[in-house]
């Protein structure tokens, strides 16, 4: 198992400060959101040149760091035209950059079928999961093209919100250039946490082979709602997470989430523990 972070719970810094500032921490990799990431200048697709992937590219080959995603997260349901044509254009222009960055994936959660991204029961009728793959295919056509993969991110407030809408998607879109990042507490809310066993399980038996990247938090129930930690401070079963990954996915790249710059170090370490005896 390969641990990394994402670039932008580390301490900030430009990235030629901020990627040997994480290697240094011991992470092999990181999850890259350009527009969290970058404050010196705005990442626009006109900045996004071949220029600045190589140069990001150099940054990470001479620290021995890997880009595990190229982070997208944009609403591929929104119900403006205008806009949706607006955000599938960013996702191409993210993935000709990651062609050219040599990134794991292009990663993106599924959207809601609203304009502020959030939650309505809508997001979990038939209708919204058409509406993501139709508008999903394009930005798939264009990973093809491009020689990258794109990967879905279930979460349970949107429209892919478990394994069976996920395998679904890869069924119907059927391209070997979409796969899924893992994030079990994702998957999760009030009504759930119950059965987060079976749906570790059952995530790993409809999508193992699909996995291409995990991403690593905690949570605990505050009132109704889930707030997420880093992990192992909540109450995720990461023994059977972890002997999951062991059994079926050696070396796969795993994305520490909701860190901060004081505890990164610590709970990379209390995985690698975890990860060594289970």
């Amino acid at each position: 198992m390969q641990i990394g972070l994402r670039a932008h719970d580390a301490e900030y810094g430009p990235l030629n400060e901020l990627i040997p500032r994480i290697k240094e921490q011991g992470f092999s990799c990181i999850h890259l959101a350009l527009s969290k990431s970058i404050k010196e200048f705005k990442v626009t697709e006109s900045a996004m040149t071949p220029g600045l992937a190589m140069y990001i590219k150099n940054l990470c080959r001479n620290n021995h760091i890997d880009i595990a995603v190229l982070g997208n997260y944009q609403n591929l349901a929104h119900p403006d035209k205008d806009k949706l044509d607006e955000i599938k254009k960013r996702y191409i222009a993210h993935m000709r950059f990651a062609s050219i960055l040599g990134c794991g994936v292009v990663g993106t959660e599924t959207g809601a079928v609203n304009a502020e991204y959030k939650y309505e029961p809508a997001n979990h009728e038939r209708e919204a999961l058409d509406i993501f793959i139709k508008n999903l295919k394009p930005v798939v056509n264009a990973a093809e093209k491009f020689g990258v993969i794109v990967a879905i991110e279930p979460v349970w407030k949107h429209i892919v919100y478990g394994p069976e809408q996920a395998r679904f998607v890869l069924d119907e879109i059927g391209s070997p250039n979409l796969q899924i990042i893992f994030d079990p507490v994702n998957m999760l809310y009030s009504g759930n946490i119950d059965e987060q066993d079976s749906i570790i399980t059952k995530t790993f038996d409809l999508l193992k082979d699909d996995i291409a990247v995990i991403h690593m938090k905690d949570f605990e129930l505050c009132g109704d709602e889930l707030k997420s930690i880093p992990a192992g401070k909540g109450d995720l079963n990461y023994e059977l997470l972890l002997s999951k990954i062991k059994e079926y996915k050696p070396c796969i790249q795993c994305t520490l989430e909701n860190t901060s710059p004081d505890n990164a170090v610590d709970t990379r370490m209390y995985v690698e523990k975890l990860y060594a005896n289970v």
